[in-house]
């Protein structure tokens, strides 16, 4: 997990590392059900069946345990992807581009409390972005590299940096005019992707 910065202390046993995923886990289920603000470390400690020191040893507040979150998002996501090309030509940069939105969509859709904060900079709801994009974009930007076998250059890691906050503000809006996503929207982020990343990548 790569929430170190959220936590107060990292798990080093297994008890303890379990005991966080359950936290976390409690964290994503309240969020779906209360949102942000009526969001307490308390409740969360209740849902996961946990003391409330146990919450205080890993988080000092809410927003720490949603950053974490958050981050645990993003590993998820990596990982997904990941997965997903491991089996891909290098050279099918498209099919690598639909794991990225296809596992996204998939997460938005069906991960809990991913909705509400994804990968963090909705958190408070009306906070301006916070970063959270450009740690995508780095991360999509080492996976992307490594599939094409190419280096992480200053282009690539511009290209995508774009192509991440272009496709944010357009699935922000899919899901506005549809709560489970516009599908006619989503086709044409996809056909907007395709069109600006062949630039860099054909």
């Amino acid at each position: 997990m790569s929430s170190g910065h959220s936590l107060r202390r990292t798990p080093v046993q297994q008890r303890s590392a379990e005991r966080l995923t359950r936290i976390l886990d409690a964290c994503a289920q309240l969020l779906d059900e209360t949102g942000y603000e009526e969001l307490s470390t308390r409740a969360v400690a209740a849902r996961a069946e946990v003391p409330i020191g146990s919450v205080y040893r890993f988080f000092g507040n809410k927003r720490a345990m949603a950053e974490a979150l958050a981050a645990r998002n993003l590993d998820r996501y990596a990982e997904r992807i990941g997965a997903r090309i491991a089996g891909m030509p290098a050279a099918d940069w498209r099919g690598a581009v639909d794991a990225v939105l296809d596992e996204y969509l998939a997460m938005k859709r069906a991960v809990p409390g991913f909705a509400l904060i994804d990968f963090g900079y909705r958190i408070p709801v009306a906070a301006p972005a916070s970063g959270a994009n450009r740690a995508v974009a780095d991360r999509l930007t080492e996976l992307l590299a490594g599939h094409l076998g190419r280096s992480a250059d200053p282009v690539l890691r511009r290209t995508t940096l774009v192509a991440v906050e272009a496709t944010d503000a357009l699935l922000q809006l899919a899901f506005r005019v549809d709560p489970s996503g516009d599908a006619e929207i989503i086709a044409e982020t996809r056909e907007l992707l395709y069109a600006y990343l062949a630039r860099v990548l054909d």
